[in-house]
């Protein structure tokens, strides 16, 4: 039985105009928030960094594919990984379906991880995904913006991530636990597994040159699961126990 309030129409609907004010609120704030995203400099990139793609290799320029816009998701996929990240991939199952809305948005987007091409190519054909998807393998993109991570970072115990220097000791002494678990299920220990991260970032092509506009990371990717903004709205929440959540194709295998 669940231990909650219960009342009347006129009591939930009292209750609900005040939380609406709230909701409208937040959404005036969004609206700032995002009006500052927009406003931040632009860091002109002048590294060239190589991706390999379903085409072919490319520049960070060619990834725009003739837009002005380019919004990149590092997706957890290490080299050594045998699948991508069950939370990214979670993450990940929307974007066939709007990437069509953004193109036509003068947007480009893609994904980028650290795997090979062939394997990302293999993962997609699992997932059935068709949204574009980079690897960066051998390149100093995902160094660069924070996504990944080396062994010699690890063990010097603290790695930069989410605008911060961030100690990683307990993660990797924490044994067998929720994130064992996890990266159990991409064929890694531990260690190996955090040495990639998610993360966001915006980029913009204007006169030949490529600027980076924004970056996110951490909890600053909910927005982006869209899973989280509905379950947000059900009675019980996110209802985060356990492994809550799996690739779209296991739910059925126990």
């Amino acid at each position: 039985m669940t231990d909650h309030t219960t009342g009347t129409r006129e009591e939930w609907l009292a209750a609900r105009l005040e939380l609406l004010e709230a909701e409208k609120e937040l959404t005036r704030r969004s609206d700032e928030l995002a009006r500052q995203r927009q406003q931040l400099p632009w860091v002109r990139i002048d590294k060239d960094y190589r991706f390999d793609t379903d085409e072919g290799s490319a520049s960070l320029a060619d990834l725009f594919r003739g837009r002005s816009q380019l919004l990149v998701y590092h997706f957890m996929f290490g080299p050594e990984y045998t699948a991508g990240c069950p939370a990214c991939s979670a993450i990940a199952d929307c974007y066939s379906g709007f990437v069509v809305h953004l193109e036509n948005h003068d947007v480009a987007m893609t994904a980028v991880s650290r795997a090979p091409i062939a394997d990302i190519q293999a993962y997609k054909r699992r997932m059935g995904w068709s949204f574009p998807w980079a690897s960066s393998l051998g390149s100093d993109f995902n160094f660069d913006f924070n996504v990944s991570f080396t062994e010699e970072q690890q063990r010097a115990g603290s790695v930069e991530y989410n605008y911060r220097s961030m100690d990683v000791k307990p993660m990797l002494e924490a044994g067998d636990g929720p994130l064992a678990e996890i990266a159990a299920t991409v064929g890694t220990d531990t260690a190996t597994y955090t040495r990639e991260a998610p993360g966001m970032s915006a980029f913009a092509s204007e006169d030949g040159a490529v600027y980076h506009t924004y970056s996110a990371y951490a909890r600053g990717m909910d927005v982006l699961w869209g899973m989280y903004q509905w379950l947000d709205r059900a009675p019980k929440g996110r209802n985060e126990t356990g492994q809550w959540f799996r690739r779209h194709d296991e739910y059925d295998k126990d």
